[in-house]
């Protein structure tokens, strides 16, 4: 007899298995009612369903100022480009991510999210200075 904070009991976790089984099995939804069925992403839902957003090659600004506002938060500015860094290796942030980072001018000081994503995504390397 197992004895412990379970909420569910022996048979109640027998039936959930069951329940998963062809899901598990199919690799598909199995449930007939289309409602029970997770919603599909839109069109305009941000890139991340498919892992991080990296500067460069077809990503937007805005994009990139979704992960790293996303990661950063809003106590991370303003910041210069060595805090940024830091706080993006704090949070486990992509190499792809921080490395752009690195060579952006080190005394420039960026307010927000959208100032550091220009710099980063337009190749400036201009922001504002304090």
């Amino acid at each position: 007899m197992q004895r412990g904070s379970d909420r569910l009991n022996v048979h109640r976790d027998d039936e959930m298995k069951h329940e998963l089984q062809g899901l598990l099995r199919s690799g598909h939804p199995t449930r007939t009612e289309e409602w029970h069925d997770p919603e599909p992403t839109a069109d305009d839902d941000p890139a991340v369903w498919a892992g991080p957003v990296i500067p460069g090659g077809a990503r937007s600004v805005a994009d990139v100022r979704f992960e790293l506002a996303r990661i950063l938060g809003r106590t991370a500015f303003p910041g210069r480009p060595p805090e940024l860094i830091d706080a993006l290796r704090r949070h486990h942030a992509p190499d792809a991510l921080v490395a752009p980072l690195e060579r952006l001018p080190r005394s420039s000081r960026y307010a927000n999210a959208q100032e550091l994503a220009e710099a980063i995504v337009g190749g400036e390397g201009a922001g504002r200075s304090a």
